[in-house]
């Protein structure tokens, strides 16, 4: 209690002022910022510097869906930092990492071979765009440097990221700095055709022939690979049509092109399977994961190949190294037991299985909503789920994003903390979440639509 209270204190004197927060309205959080800072976490709730005990709606970032200070792992991360703190990523090993690999290509969809850790979805994703392209360097194609994302994707905020990322705010600022030799698909969201699907759309398959359209722009011979999110989740949900990732698929196969799946949070259960390639029955080239491989409590990412992809680098002199890339915390001692003890949680409580057992809940509660107040769609799939508000208006010009923020704190006032992007509310709850706590959060989020009209 005495800790608790010196935390609670802590909170309550901050100085906001030399603090840069990242994605963040900074000017008008810091006007009132106490409501805003949270100050505890347990189980599936935070507790906010006021006090004010919030359901965790989107599972912290899409990254803690075991629930915070879950004592399994939360004592792995402290037995770890007595036993070795921190080891050499390069020419030295230690051995929860060599493990913790072999336990993620178990999981991973079968045929998958090894895994390059990085810190995070964003060095994930270079370090998969990277070895693409070096792939086809290793195989004597060294043409092929070109790489294909898609509109409205979400890679991270790495360069290589927002080049191959399709979210316009988050590459207008940088473009002097993309990569050259990137084009995108387009995106797969059309309201018209989509709008209050339940799983994946039935329209939009066709939508995959654009990659022929750009092979035949470019030259199969100069694409190293596709990227894509099997799930676009920062985008605002965007489930993908059915039959369009096999179509994906199949291109790249035609083309010697390879497939990269970004599973950064869709991996280890959100959509009721260890990846969502699974879920998807589609079968990448490699996968990026982050986020959950650690219940978001030490940072860890990944690339996970073929083993075709890993054989074409062990080549040369063994004393040579293979691959010039990695990072001073690839392979993070701490994070390593904090993801074996994250692994260990999902095989022991059975969270693939309950997040299916949640999934028709959480399709209930939100589709509920079809009809209420400038609700234009709502889509979802696995534990996971969007709502899409109409815009306000004022003298006549629409206001983006104002919708979703004045629902989002009406909502915190009410003990809910969701996630918003644009005028989109996500919605991505603990597994360990009750079939209770989905309909009250769904019940609250209704009452915070009809108070912002």
């Amino acid at each position: 209690m005495k800790h608790e209270t010196a935390v609670m204190e802590e909170a309550m004197s901050l100085r906001t002022g030399a603090y840069w927060m990242p994605f963040t309205h900074n000017r008008y959080l810091k006007k009132n910022p106490r409501s805003r800072i949270l100050a505890r976490a347990e189980g599936a709730y935070y507790t906010t510097a006021e006090g004010a005990r919030l359901f965790d709606c989107v599972s912290g970032m899409w990254c803690c869906p075991l629930g915070h200070g879950h004592p399994k792992i939360a004592e792995a991360v402290a037995r770890q930092v007595k036993e070795l703190d921190y080891s050499p990523a390069f020419q030295m090993g230690h051995p929860k990492i060599f493990s913790l690999a072999e336990r993620i290509v178990e999981l991973a969809p079968a045929g998958m071979g090894q895994v390059f850790f990085a810190n995070s979805g964003s060095e994930a994703v270079d370090s998969a765009l990277k070895i693409a392209v070096a792939y086809h360097r290793m195989k004597g194609e060294a043409a092929r440097t070109r790489l294909i994302g898609r509109e409205r994707g979400y890679h991270g905020v790495g360069i290589g990221g927002i080049s191959v990322g399709g979210i316009a705010p988050n590459r207008k600022m940088f473009a002097p700095l993309l990569l050259q030799g990137v084009d995108h698909l387009p995106h797969t969201y059309n309201a018209a055709e989509m709008a209050f699907s339940r799983g994946q759309p039935k329209w939009g398959a066709h939508l995959a022939d654009e990659l022929e359209r750009l092979v035949a722009l470019h030259d199969a011979s100069t694409i190293a690979a596709v990227i894509v999110e099997p799930m676009q989740g920062s985008a605002g949900v965007i489930v993908p049509p059915a039959g369009y990732l096999e179509r994906l698929r199949a291109i790249c196969d035609k083309h010697g092109i390879l497939l990269i799946f970004d599973e950064v949070i869709t991996g280890f259960g959100r959509l009721g399977e260890p990846f969502g390639a699974q879920r998807f029955g589609v079968m990448p080239d490699m996968i990026t994961f982050a986020k959950i491989v650690t219940n978001g409590v030490i940072p860890m990412g990944g690339v996970i190949v073929k083993p075709a992809i890993y054989d074409a680098f062990m080549t040369g002199p063994e004393t040579a190294v293979e691959l010039f890339h990695g990072y001073t915390y690839s392979g993070h001692p701490m994070a390593a037991a904090a993801a074996h003890a994250t692994l260990d949680v999902i095989g022991e409580e059975g969270t693939f299985k309950r997040v299916r057992e949640l999934e028709p809940v959480l399709e209930r509660a939100v589709h509920s909503l079809k009809g209420e107040p400038g609700v234009l769609d709502i889509r979802n799939i696995g534990l996971v789920a969007a709502v899409e508000l109409e815009p306000l208006r004022e003298n006549g010009q629409a206001r983006p994003g104002a919708r979703a923020l004045k629902v989002f704190e009406r909502a915190m006032e009410d003990g809910m903390l969701f996630r918003f992007t644009g005028d989109i509310i996500a919605m991505a709850p603990p597994f360990i979440s009750t079939k209770a706590e989905i309909e009250t959060m769904a019940e609250k989020l209704r009452a915070a639509i009809r108070a912002v009209v």
